[in-house]
This record gives C-alpha cells, sequence and structure tokens, in this order.
C-alpha cells in the first residue's frame, strides 16, 4: 500500500476525475481543505495535502504539473532524467507524501518538461519553457529545488531568469556533461534506443542507490521490465538525454547571485562528487554539502535531505 493510503481513516473514499484525485475523509475537515468541483463534485470532497494536478497552457506548449501544501512560501521542484520515463501528470497526490515535511512552509509545484518535447531542444530551452509556465502561474521568487537534469536546467533559470529565483538548491547535479556524465548518459541513451528497459532501469538503480538500498532493490530486478516503461516509446527520454550531452552551464556560473545550496553524495557514480565541488567553486557564496556513502540517489535515501532542504530555504525565501 502506498504511503498516502496508510493516512486514510474508516469510511474514508476517494474519487479520480479527469487528472485529479478528490478524497473525502469524515471529521478531518479542520486539516484537509474542502473542494467543489465545477462539474458537480459533491461539497464533501477534500484534498489531501491539498494536492492537485494542472496543467500549463501556453499558445505553442504545454507542461503539466503536480501541485501540493499550502505553506506561505513557494517551492519549485524540478525533477531528472527520470522525467523523460513518465512525467507528474497525474500523480499529485502520490508525489505528495514523499514531501509531507514540507507543506507547512511551502506550497510546492513540482514540473515535468514541457509535452511532446522536441529533438534538440537544449537545456537553457528547457529553463525558458520553466520561466513561462511559472510566469503564467503567477509564481516569482520562488525556492528552486534542481535534481540531476533538473539543476542543470535550474541554473540556467537563476541566471536567465533571476526575479523568479529567490534560493536555490542544486542536488546531485553538475555545471556541465562531464566524462562520467557523458558515460552514463550515452549508455543509457543505446539501452532506449534497443527498447533494453530492464537493463536501462538495472544499470540506472546500479549507479544510483548506495549498496545497503542496492541489497533490497536487487531483488526486484526480474520484473523491472514491466515497471516504467514509457507507453509512447522514448522519444522524451532520448530529447532529454541528447540535451544533457550537450549541456555546460561553467560560463553562467558567476551569474547566479541568489543564495545557492549545492548537494552532492560523495560516492555518486552518475556524476561525480567532483561536480557539486565545481559548482560550489563556481556560484559565488555557496554552500556545500556532501553526503558521505551516498551517490546519486543522495536525495532519496538521506534521511534529512528535505529538512536540509527546508532549514535552507526558510532562510532565504
Amino acid at each position: 500500500m502506498h504511503n498516502a493510503l496508510r493516512h486514510l481513516p474508516k469510511g474514508a473514499w476517494v474519487y479520480q476525475h479527469k487528472y485529479n484525485t478528490y478524497w473525502y475523509i469524515p471529521d478531518y475537515a479542520g486539516l484537509y481543505k474542502p473542494f467543489i468541483d465545477a462539474e458537480g463534485l459533491p461539497t464533501g470532497g477534500l484534498m489531501l495535502w491539498n494536492a492537485r494536478d494542472g496543467v500549463v497552457t501556453l499558445d505553442d506548449m504545454t507542461m503539466p504539473y503536480a501541485a501540493f501544501g499550502r505553506g506561505p512560501r513557494t517551492l519549485v521542484m524540478l525533477p531528472g532524467l527520470s522525467d523523460g520515463l513518465a512525467t507528474v501528470r497525474g500523480k499529485a497526490l502520490l508525489l505528495a507524501s514523499s514531501y509531507t515535511d514540507l507543506l507547512d512552509d511551502f506550497t510546492v509545484y513540482l514540473f515535468s518538461r514541457r509535452d511532446n518535447l522536441p529533438r534538440g531542444h537544449s537545456i537553457r530551452d528547457m529553463a525558458d519553457d520553466q520561466a513561462r509556465a511559472m510566469e503564467a502561474l503567477g509564481l516569482s521568487a520562488a525556492g528552486v529545488l534542481g535534481v540531476s537534469q533538473g539543476g542543470m536546467i535550474a541554473q540556467y533559470l537563476a541566471t536567465d531568469h533571476p526575479g523568479l529565483v529567490s534560493g536555490l538548491v542544486l542536488a546531485v547535479t553538475a555545471p556541465y556533461a562531464n566524462d562520467l556524465a557523458c558515460e552514463n548518459v550515452s549508455r543509457w541513451k543505446d539501452m532506449a534506443n534497443r527498447g533494453d528497459h530492464r537493463a536501462l532501469m538495472v544499470d540506472t538503480a546500479e549507479k544510483s542507490y548506495s549498496a545497503r538500498r542496492l541489497s533490497s532493490y536487487r531483488l526486484a530486478y526480474p520484473v523491472l521490465r514491466l515497471v516504467g516503461r514509457p507507453r509512447d516509446g522514448y522519444r522524451r527520454f532520448l530529447a532529454n538525454a541528447e540535451a544533457i550531452l550537450h549541456f555546460d552551464a561553467r560560463d553562467v556560473l558567476g551569474g547566479i547571485s541568489c543564495p545557492t545550496l549545492v548537494i552532492g553524495g560523495a560516492d555518486d557514480h552518475i556524476v561525480g562528487a567532483e561536480a557539486s565541488r565545481e559548482l560550489h567553486e563556481g556560484i559565488r557564496e555557496s554552500q556545500l554539502h556532501l553526503y558521505e556513502g551516498l551517490g546519486h540517489a543522495a536525495y532519496e535515501e538521506a534521511p534529512d535531505f528535505n529538512d536540509r532542504i527546508r532549514a535552507f530555504l526558510t532562510g532565504v525565501c
């Protein structure tokens, strides 16, 4: 059972409508905001963690996002290459359950890349897309957390659109596509082009997680070919991967003026720990924290990761 479902008391019900999930929870009106659907959802409907799914629609693009929380500050999250396999569309409730300790302080917006991501779309283009989406939603002076490829996008977002970013967290990412990153992403491209989904999932896990976490994850490897395979092929994944291979933001790091926290894993086997050090050295007055014994999945494995994000961003946003 997913963590979100463990919170539901007896008598609760869930209603899925298009891309929105509505909940009724008896006697919990003081905790969860009432919601009445425009198409006539019963007035007892409630949204757990204020989770809702949305799509930014502009003339030339659509961009899905998941939002949750009701805190006074805005936190924008940008995910990594996994967004090329599955977007956040329709997943607000599931995603919110991983960030419940942030939701009193922040209203969180977790964005995917634009729909129908074209081949040849650069990381900088993705940052421009992100800026347009944030402006369309009226978001500004936000805390921004970019993880892996999302951290690459966040670097350009902070330099090219500084008014949108009041505080920046760059997690397990790099200032350019170094040799280690290129080796990994190129191998994943080959696997995607072959349609070898199991190999792609296993190799990503082996390169991301600590030995302790892998000891349990490896039990699931026989069924990984069935998990997360994109229904419409790997075109979106390949477009994201190619953008990473051409990424280099070293010449703009000096233009990041907002308070910045760089977080890495000392045992990162995807971009390397040195990438975090290079970001720290290139961004003036930035802070650096490396998790010993953890790798690229430090954002998932470190028990204090969310606490560290909250402590930093509440102090600067």
